[in-house]
């Protein structure tokens, strides 16, 4: 087997592939990227860990047809500081050697015969923009859980009734939720996925950016803890099995009235809040007080060092005094992706939505809502 190809073309899907190989692989060949030259001058390059699969193919310049196992991290760092000059791979009985120009790698091979087959891609469910998947996803899954003990915590939720997909996770003290359209393989199309967070945020991410279409394909069991779920988009391609259905019913937790609500520029907001947090630590809650035409944000008391910090508002309703993890509220200001943060309020105790762009009754859609519990004050 050899082949020969462009250096960052190799670099960058040898990268993407990488992220999904286990840190700490059960067995060592699961350490190892899979890499096809097949009849048809292309370039198979695959990682597997029983849980989440990814493969990228590539046209290559010239090559003949084989197929070598070597480790992933180690070929990720190589091909990352090659020169920028074509990359030939040519594997010699059990050794790989990569040549770049002046540079000369020699990889020792992995048994082949033991590396698990990756799983077929479920049937296509859909199409979406690669930019508003990579959007969606980022603005939801910050609120998913990090606890691996609480496992229906770490997923996103997707829910899908015919051309709209609606994404929601949650770790217990905010709630993020997304609307998008979708262009569904069939009308009335309906479905429900639980998708562990972490490793959609990835592939969001990786498969963001490009301009093209990402094609959702989800298996028949879609919804149970035995489905699968696979993206693919501009010749990438993974899959990752889906969690126990299991998850809160958080529309209910969603205030449908609320007797106040502010608006305040979402850069001025997350700087003063950056500022103000600087003197509380880590399980400290920064206060806001909203009355008339400004918000106080303050942080520290007593003996602690203090800050505070006024901003203008566009306030309408009671002064209220309410209290934030202020880690969580950067989260939520940072994923609304809008110049104009809009709290909406019910009392001091109760959860507050955040939302961001053009308010609802001026014409625009509240496609993204984060929820946020508050501390509870000392009297």
């Amino acid at each position: 087997m050899m082949f020969r190809i462009d250096r960052d073309v190799l670099a960058e899907a040898v990268a993407w592939t990488a992220r999904s190989l286990p840190a700490r692989p059960s067995v060592p060949v699961l350490a190892g990227m899979r890499l096809e030259v097949t009849e048809e001058q292309r370039l198979k390059l695959s990682g597997f860990d029983y849980e989440v699969s990814a493969e990228v193919t590539l046209d290559l310049q010239t090559g003949e047809p084989g197929v070598v196992l070597v480790s992933g991290k180690l070929l990720a760092e190589i091909t990352r500081a090659l020169p920028a000059q074509p990359v030939e791979l040519v594997v010699d009985g059990a050794k790989a050697v990569v040549t770049c120009g002046s540079a000369r790698f020699t990889l020792l091979t992995m048994p082949v015969e033991d590396y698990p087959s990756l799983p077929a891609m479920p049937p296509a469910a859909g199409r979406v923009g690669s930019d508003v998947f990579a959007s969606a996803v980022g603005q939801v899954a910050v609120a998913a859980g990090k606890d691996d003990t609480l496992p229906m915590l770490t997923g996103v939720r997707m829910e899908i009734e015919g051309d709209t997909v609606t994404l929601a996770a949650t770790d217990r003290y905010r709630l993020a939720v997304r609307e998008l359209k979708w262009q569904p393989e069939q009308p009335g199309f309906q479905a429900v996925a639980m998708i562990p967070g972490r490793t959609l945020a990835d592939t969001a991410k990786a498969l963001g950016g490009t301009g093209a279409e990402v094609e959702i394909a989800l298996s028949s069991a879609g919804g149970t803890g035995e489905g699968m779920i696979g993206f693919s988009s501009s010749g990438r391609r993974t899959t990752t099995r889906l969690l126990d259905p299991e998850f809160p019913k958080y529309r209910s937790l969603l205030p449908t009235e609320f007797s106040a609500r502010a608006d305040l520029s979402t850069a001025s907001f997350v700087e003063a809040v950056k500022r103000v947090a600087l003197v509380a630590e880590r399980n400290t809650p920064v206060r806001l007080t909203f009355r008339g035409g400004e918000v106080v944000l303050e942080a520290g008391s007593g003996d602690e060092a203090q800050a505070v910090e006024a901003l203008p508002v566009e306030f309408d309703g009671d002064e209220i005094n309410i209290a934030f993890n202020h880690q969580f509220l950067l989260e939520g200001l940072g994923a609304i992706d809008s110049d104009v943060a809009r709290l909406q309020f019910t009392t001091p105790t109760k959860p507050a939505i955040l939302t961001g762009g053009k308010p609802v009754d001026d014409g625009g859609s509240e496609d993204y809502r984060y929820l946020i519990m508050p501390i509870r004050l000392s009297s």
